[in-house]
């Protein structure tokens, strides 16, 4: 059976995935980009843009398995866009331009789905009105036996671990105060006793927590 995996989601000291006010300008509300600075200066982050250079110590070790054995993501719709209900523009095709970074099929989890997009690259968006495990499901028969990455945003990857469907999750705590958001841990008292836990920290500042089924 293939892996359900979680890599480079980053959490505020407070626990919060995000930060309050998501918009078009904002994509991280007003966290900015502050919990995601460690990440951008990684080698890998600049390969995924088609630059050269960047860090390749702690953080790049573990930001660079992020697509390794990944067959298929699924993601919640608020990573996928600023709208919220009924769709008033289908012309939106995501954050990430053309050519998405994915190169794979990605489920988008909606309570208004839509006809699939098809981007360069091999990405294509599938919009699903659909539970944890019938997702899982969808996404599994499109990675042809290879993992799936749950990519986030906090309520998707909450939901996952709430349906206890994920067999590895990384976590990057990042030292700032968001004082409030969308938080990740609420309501998963206990889940460290599902898994072996390892931490290690960075020059950076961030701690990166890996919980892996034993």
């Amino acid at each position: 059976m293939s892996l359900v995996r979680v890599h480079n989601f980053s959490i505020s000291l407070d626990g919060y995935g995000t930060g309050e006010g998501q918009s078009l300008d904002a994509p991280f509300g007003h966290a900015a980009d502050r919990l995601h600075r460690w990440f951008f200066d990684t080698r890998t982050f600049r390969r995924m843009n088609g630059k050269e250079g960047g860090d390749t110590g702690v953080d790049d070790a573990m930001a660079r398995t992020w697509g390794d054995g990944i067959g298929a993501e699924i993601m919640g719709r608020n990573k996928f866009g600023p709208q919220r209900g009924p769709w008033q523009d289908e012309d939106w095709r995501g954050w990430w331009g053309p050519n998405p970074p994915f190169h794979t099929p990605v489920f988008v989890l909606t309570h208004y789905p839509r006809p699939s997009l098809e981007m360069d690259g091999g990405t294509v968006f599938h919009f699903l009105d659909a539970s944890p495990e019938e997702a899982l499901r969808r996404a599994r028969e499109a990675a042809g036996g290879l993992d799936v990455r749950i990519g986030g945003g906090p309520s998707t990857v909450r939901a996952f671990l709430e349906a206890d469907l994920i067999d590895h999750l990384h976590v990057v705590v990042v030292p700032v105060l968001l004082g409030r958001g969308e938080p990740l841990w609420g309501g998963l008292e206990g889940l460290e006793r599902r898994f072996r836990t390892e931490a290690v920290t960075s020059p950076s500042g961030v701690t990166h927590c890996t919980f892996t089924r034993p």
